[in-house]
């Protein structure tokens, strides 16, 4: 099903994830989705052995790896040059998942695990109570090159523009560095304005030769702490902040945990039974911001209710949804979708299931318009 908002448009399959990624490889809107994803998002059963409410989780281990596998490899030529493939798992598969993700994009596309807090509650019933979850984060193109790319996290730090300065705010950082790489020209005397003498600290060295000192002390971009006596500082403008990098623990006071997750989904639909495993929107919304730029496309192809989609339309973001089960996209995707989606309401009659397009239909994936 297509859907636009003030800023997004949507694709809404039901099906397995295989047939769907082919659809969209090979359907006659190919030209769109080849080469187009720039963030996977993939939340998929755990394989925990536990039959929840809405899915069962109780697969063998080799069948779930197998079913990874192959949906990874079918979602390779969805992705363009610059995406990122983000996996969301607990202890019960995650290591032999690690295994599959460096098959299918090379271990040289790995570029960190991020350790999210799930949850803040002890479970005393087990040998140690888990409270945290992995997401495998790969980039096709390795990390450096898509370090260039991602977005950085929000700088919160102080500026400030005590002198004036016509470049506008900014804040000091030490200009010294660990002297294990130094060059011979970043040992030197500094000699401050006020004609106080400075070696850099043991075991370090003056991040910049004497020269380039001298030229960016001329361009104003050096601040003389205690009144010109202090070893210099770089100034920093706020203009050229890019972000910071994320860390790789991110804590449930940043981003949420199941259970505040759960409780908002028990709000929007109360007497209902929860989705067993909801992931806070906050938790997708900075995925999302990390990995895209407004307008950018993002796929999820373990949908369960919706939160990849909600979030990525909220922040600006074209989406394409895949979930197995038609309950549980009229029972919460589609519901929460119409909440932010406004005038442009999604029909829960017009989603269509993959498996059961006409042939000419499914060549096209062709959308349903709520």
């Amino acid at each position: 099903m297509t859907t636009r908002g003030s800023s997004a448009d949507g694709l809404l399959l039901i099906g397995e994830a295989e047939d769907a990624l082919k659809l969209l490889a090979n359907g006659s809107r190919g030209e769109r989705y080849l080469g187009g994803v720039k963030l996977c998002y993939l939340d998929p059963p755990y394989n925990t052995g536990e039959r929840f409410e809405y899915y069962s989780d109780r697969k063998g281990s080799d069948d779930w790896l197998q079913a990874l596998r192959a949906n990874l490899t079918a979602l390779r030529p969805l992705l363009s040059p610059e995406a990122s493939v983000w996996l969301h798992l607990d202890d019960s598969e995650q290591h032999r998942a690690r295994v599959v993700l460096d098959e299918v994009f090379g271990r040289e596309a790995f570029v960190a695990t991020v350790i999210w807090q799930k949850r803040l509650t002890r479970d005393n019933r087990t040998a140690f109570s888990s409270m945290h979850d992995y997401i495998h984060v790969y980039a096709p193109s390795g990390p450096k090159a898509w370090k260039k790319v991602r977005n950085g996290l929000a700088d919160g730090g102080a500026f400030a523009n005590p002198d004036n300065d016509p470049r506008g705010p900014w804040r000091s950082a030490p200009m010294t560095v660990q002297a294990g790489h130094a060059t011979r020209s970043q040992f030197y005397t500094v000699i401050t304005p006020a004609g106080t003498r400075h070696d850099p600290p043991e075991g370090r060295c003056w991040t910049f030769s004497a020269e380039r000192l001298s030229q960016l002390d001329q361009e104003g971009r050096v601040y003389w702490p205690r009144g010109g006596h202090g070893k210099p500082r770089l100034k920093k403008y706020e203009f050229e902040s890019a972000g910071l990098a994320p860390f790789t623990i991110w804590a449930a006071a940043e981003v949420g945990d199941t259970s505040s997750a759960k409780k908002a989904l028990l709000r929007q639909f109360p007497g209902r039974p929860a989705f067993d495993t909801p992931k806070p929107i906050s938790l997708l919304e900075r995925i999302i911001e990390v990995a895209t730029d407004p307008g950018d496309l993002v796929l999820d192809y373990y949908l369960g209710s919706g939160t990849t989609a909600v979030a990525a339309q909220i922040l600006g973001r074209s989406w394409v949804g895949i979930e197995r089960s038609r309950q549980t996209v009229e029972t919460f995707a589609v519901p929460r979708l119409n909440s932010v989606l406004g005038q442009n309401r999604l029909a829960p009659c017009d989603i269509a299931r993959v498996s059961q397009l006409p042939t000419q239909e499914r060549a096209t994936v062709r959308s349903a318009v709520g």
